[in-house]
Order: C-alpha cells, then sequence, then structure tokens
C-alpha cells in the first residue's frame, strides 16, 4: 500500500443499514442474525476502492438471509445486515482496527488481533485472494464514523431482539448465519463434501444437546455432512452475545456456498430452494426443541 491519501465523507442518511423480518410476535426463543449478507456499496466507498463491485463481492455470504427466510416467517425474528462486509465489519470487535491503513491512527498501545494482521479486522483491507482493496491511506476518523453510524446500529437492534426474546421466553438462542467457500470444503481434503458447518466455541456457547440436535436435523435425511467446528468454531456474534448466565446462548451456522450458488457469477442454482427448505425446517424443529428443553 503506498502513501496515497484517501479522504471521503460517506452520506449515511441514503443507506438502510439492515433490513428485519418476523420481529413482531415471535413464536421460537431463537433470534437469526446474518451479517454478511449486505451487498450494498456506499458509492463513495467504491469511488475509492481499487477493486470492482464484483470482486468485492467475493468476501459476501450471498442470500443468506433468502436461505433463512421460510424459517423467519414460521416465527422467528430475523435480521439482516444490508451493508457490505468489505465496508464495516459487524461480526468482528470494533477495536479490531489496523493502525497500518490509515495515514491519522492514534498512537495505540494494545497489539492487532490475528484478523488485522491478515487484513480481515473491523474494515477489511483485502479480499481473497489477498486482494488490497485501497491504494492509499484511509482516515481514521471516517473508520469511526463507519463504526458509529453502521457497525452501532447493527449491533443496538440485534441487542434489543435478544432483551426481547429473554423477557418474553426468559432465554434466547442466537443462531448466526454464514456461507462458507467451497474452497475452504475442499482443503480439508476428505472424500465426501462438507456442507454445514455448525459452531459452538467448541461446546461453550450453548448446551451440547442442542447443537447436536441441529446437528441431527440436518443430517436426517442422509443428505448433508455436517461437522462441529470445523473449519470454524465461531466469531466476535458467537462468543460476546454469549452469556449463559442470563440464559442468552449462541450457534454460528455456517453453508457451503456450492449448495445454492455459482460462486463465480454469484447466481442462485436449481438446488437453491431445496437447501432452503432442508436448513429452514431444521431451524424449524431446533425451536420446537427449545420450547421443550428449556421446560
Amino acid at each position: 500500500m503506498n502513501k496515497n491519501i484517501l479522504d471521503f465523507k460517506v452520506d449515511y442518511s441514503v443507506l438502510n443499514i439492515y433490513d428485519e423480518f418476523n420481529t413482531r410476535n415471535p413464536k421460537f426463543p431463537i433470534v437469526l442474525s446474518s451479517p454478511h449478507s449486505g451487498d450494498v456499496f456506499p458509492q463513495e466507498f467504491l469511488a475509492h476502492s481499487a477493486l470492482t463491485e464484483k470482486e468485492l463481492r467475493a468476501s459476501e455470504d450471498c442470500y443468506v438471509t433468502d436461505l433463512v427466510k421460510e424459517a423467519s416467517n414460521s416465527g422467528i425474528p430475523l435480521l439482516s445486515m444490508n451493508i457490505s462486509r468489505t465496508f464495516v465489519d459487524v461480526n468482528r470487535d470494533k477495536i479490531e482496527l489496523d493502525d497500518g491503513m490509515f495515514y491519522n491512527a492514534p498512537v495505540r498501545n494494545d497489539i492487532n488481533s490475528r484478523r488485522c494482521r491478515v487484513g480481515l479486522g473491523v474494515l477489511h483491507r483485502v479480499v481473497y485472494p489477498s486482494k488490497n482493496i485501497y491504494n492509499g491511506l484511509l482516515n481514521y476518523n471516517e473508520a469511526q464514523e463507519r463504526i458509529k453510524k453502521v457497525y452501532d446500529v447493527y449491533h443496538k437492534r440485534l441487542t434489543r431482539l435478544v432483551e426481547q426474546c429473554v423477557k418474553q421466553f426468559g432465554y434466547c438462542y442466537i443462531v448466526d448465519c454464514h456461507s462458507m467457500p467451497s474452497m475452504i470444503c475442499n482443503i480439508m481434503n476428505e472424500s465426501r463434501q462438507l456442507d454445514f458447518c455448525i459452531c459452538n466455541l467448541f461446546d461453550e456457547s450453548c448446551p451440547v444437546e442442542v447443537s447436536a440436535y441441529l446437528k441431527k436435523m440436518l443430517e436426517q435425511n442422509g443428505e448433508y455432512r455436517v461437522e462441529c467446528n470445523r473449519p470454524y468454531s465461531g466469531a466476535y456474534i458467537t462468543f460476546n452475545y454469549c452469556q449463559p448466565r442470563r440464559k442468552i446462548y449462541t450457534l454460528q451456522l455456517e453453508v457451503n456456498r456450492k449448495l445454492y450458488m455459482n460462486e463465480k457469477t454469484y447466481h442462485k442454482t436449481v438446488q437453491f430452494q431445496n437447501i432452503s427448505d432442508n436448513l429452514s425446517s431444521a431451524i424449524i424443529k431446533l425451536g420446537n426443541f427449545l420450547l421443550d428443553f428449556n421446560k
């Protein structure tokens, strides 16, 4: 990255930060979150990016909101981020900022996280395969505006939905919904492709019986291979929203993109509806299981 200065301001008044679905009168003690499915790029950001919109979309959990919409329609609140994670990633801690991205970053004594070091902090520096998003240095104050106007807005609403769930049911399970590139599944070098990954911080973020039940529901027809905590174990939302003493639990759910989309063209495949039906059915069954499990 050179010393070119990229100074711009974003008009946040024209951005719809998130969409929410079925947040009134929930029937199940689950909140669905889709933090990486956003495909909206602020125009000011695109004008100062070194990459095309298509290149930037390589980081997107494409169509994940659509995959679980049917489950939401059964009476499960769903919060879906509209803004691309390459602009600001709400599944990171807000302090995970790479100081090297800014020409005016304040002196900090803390050590940047591993995600920052590889360019995937709260503001991404790269997209796959190691393509720099910017050809210059950003304004640190502009980064703080992204956090205030996008990141904080999403988390404020997610927190409120969780609190409403706890108030109604006495407990809450957040299912944080993501997709994983088929390349990640393939490098595991096993004969049968991985279809779903259930992430629970190695059995720390929710009761083992709950993640085991969801795994069983996804596997019940023999169509899919499901692993727990391979290749992912959970990220920011899974870790930071988990509060067992308050009966708030978390799961991160990963879907192999190859199951439902063409990863080069970003188009849905003919299998999309079948995957959505099966995934949504498993989530609804999990909701019914939780109503009995927590009696």
